[in-house]
């Protein structure tokens, strides 16, 4: 069929002619009513837009001094977040000379992760960022 052809039988439909692949020999034409096309591609754009589900990260926060009690504070409410499905930032807070004692920072989180092991697990190692030392805690699935 000819470009003229097409043309004209879209006219007689009252419809568009949209050239779907332009590189193709010869260029694959369509005819669609191209106003109900794109209101369609967009509705599908919103609907899963709001389908997407944000990540949102909470924060757990500690200092190598931290006492049992304070402890067990900070992994009941990790396991909280993980429960209802976010991410847990767990950060050891090193203050003076603390940050030569790394160790007990990296055994702090790492029996944090053991904790909540249920409910979530360990990203990545943790790793020293200035004067914090944090991993991530994703939530099981």
């Amino acid at each position: 069929m000819t470009p003229a052809e097409a043309q004209r039988l879209a006219r007689e439909k009252n419809l568009d002619l949209v050239e779907v692949a332009p590189g193709a020999r010869p260029p694959v034409c369509r005819i669609m009513d191209y106003g109900k096309y794109r209101y369609d591609q967009s509705k599908k754009e919103r609907q899963s837009r709001k389908n997407q589900r944000v990540t949102k990260i909470k924060e757990v926060k500690m200092s190598p001094k931290i006492d049992v009690n304070d402890f067990g504070v900070r992994v009941k409410r990790a396991a909280e977040f993980l429960q209802k499905g976010y991410k847990v930032k767990a950060t050891v807070r090193f203050r003076g000379r603390e940050i030569v004692h790394s160790d007990i920072g990296r055994r702090l989180i790492e029996d944090l992760a053991r904790h909540v092991g249920e409910y979530g697990s360990m990203q990545d190692p943790p790793k020293v960022e200035g004067r914090n030392m944090s991993t991530i805690i994703a939530p099981r699935e």
